[in-house]
């Protein structure tokens, strides 16, 4: 028998322990600090560094030499050398040759890596600084989802009460039937509302654990904290000043404008002819005797034809087209702080309303008429259209609180810098 306890409880315990397991409180830096680890975009994205890095080294290696050993004048197929044929005689070479580059290629090659290394680097930046603004605004939608999910458990409870109590008053003769039913299938249509809200929060706290780089198989996620709603100090051509020195991915259109004036000169120096520096020994078997001999061997092209005119032009115009993008990203980040700023001013207006008058009276017409429907002075569809009005107030208030946090963080990702980090 006390085996038998000992196992249940066991069990008892272990069940408790692999819940605790399968959901984790998350903070929001909680989950910044994963995402940046374990989002598998992002470490895809991170890779492009190393192979830039490996591409540096790739620029600045020497050509190799060439080296040719031959065999000439073989005495292997009839007839045969003789003295009377006069034949031959066989030759045996080994031949160096060395590629001298004119024109600085080498280091210009260097250069041009080096700043593609940069224009990735910055690249890898605004990717973390994307999927930064991304994992915010999940967990901004799944903290209002659980927000509309406590309001409907909320009045789905307070249908649950008018239910009981209008049961009672059925029975007492002080209700009639009709009104029973009504209110029990109230109560059922708020009850879908919570299954729906339900499945919000599950939807989306499944589309976070995805920004995470979580698996299936992976411990759920439970959020914890506020919504964020502290104010915008700056003025906007402060933080546009902030965005265009910040932002990375502007940062590597600049540096990619660096990297196409290397690639002119590149081009430029590519025009310029190699030469090829040689050196041969010879040796010499044949049947009046044998030798050996050196060699020495200049070569390079001529420039009929091909003076690299192509890749000139295409560098050139690469350059052009960078400057284009290089101004149209400018004048997008200065729109795109002034949206995100209308954005913030506007969600803050919306919520101080919200805050000031409305929150406060629904809040109270729903008590009176809660109050007053039990006591037999307001009609049922007087406390239907109540508890409606109060949920459709109180969603929209949850949507204006989220809508403030998604601005702050919108302006945040607009300029590539924290606001008030000391409130976070």
């Amino acid at each position: 028998m006390r085996s038998h306890l000992f196992l249940f409880l066991l069990a008892v315990v272990l069940s408790f322990v692999l819940q605790a397991q399968t959901r984790t409180e998350f903070t929001l830096n909680d989950a910044l600090r994963e995402a940046l680890d374990k989002n598998l975009d992002l470490i895809a994205t991170r890779f492009d560094v190393p192979v830039a890095r490996a591409q540096v080294i790739t620029a600045g290696l020497r050509p190799n030499p060439v080296l040719s050993l031959s065999g000439d004048h073989l005495n292997l197929l009839p007839p045969r050398y003789s003295l009377e044929n006069q034949a031959g005689p066989s030759e045996y070479a080994a031949r160096t040759d060395f590629l001298f580059e004119r024109g600085g290629k080498r280091q210009l090659r260097v250069e041009v890596a080096v700043a593609a290394q940069s224009v990735t680097e910055f690249l890898v930046l605004d990717a973390v600084r994307q999927l930064t603004f991304s994992v915010q605004n999940a967990f901004v939608e799944v903290l209002q989802a659980k927000a509309d999910l406590g309001l409907a458990r909320e009045i789905f409870s307070a249908f649950e009460e008018i239910v009981r109590i209008n049961q009672s008053r059925l029975k007492s003769g002080d209700l009639s039937e009709v009104e029973v039913i009504r209110s029990q299938v109230a109560m059922l249509q708020f009850e879908n509302t919570v299954r729906q809200a339900e499945l919000q929060v599950k939807t989306t706290e499944a589309q976070l654990q995805i920004l995470l780089g979580r698996q299936k198989m992976d411990p759920k996620i439970e959020t914890a904290g506020e919504m964020r709603r502290d104010t915008v100090a700056l003025p906007l051509d402060a933080l546009r000043e902030k965005a265009v020195t910040q932002r990375p991915d502007l940062l590597a259109l600049q540096r990619d404008r660096i990297r196409t004036q290397a690639d002119i000169r590149l081009q430029l120096a590519q025009a310029k002819l190699d030469y090829t520096l040689g050196s041969e020994y010879r040796r010499q078997q044949g049947l009046a005797g044998r030798g050996n001999s050196l060699g020495f061997f200049v070569s390079t092209g001529l420039p009929v034809f091909n003076r690299n005119q192509g890749e000139i032009e295409r560098a050139k115009q690469q350059q052009m087209q960078t400057e284009a993008r290089l101004r149209a990203t400018q004048a997008t980040i200065e729109n795109e702080v002034e949206v995100a700023l209308l954005k913030y001013a506007s969600a803050l207006r919306t919520i101080e309303r919200f805050e000031s008058t409305l929150i406060g009276k629904v809040k109270d017409v729903r008590q009176i008429t809660e109050y007053s429907y039990k006591r037999g002075e307001a009609s049922f569809l007087e406390l239907l259209d109540t508890q409606r009005a109060y949920s459709e107030t109180m969603q929209a208030y949850n949507a204006a609180r989220a809508d403030l946090a998604e601005s702050l963080y919108g302006v945040e990702a607009s300029v590539a810098s924290q606001l008030n980090p000391e409130k976070k």
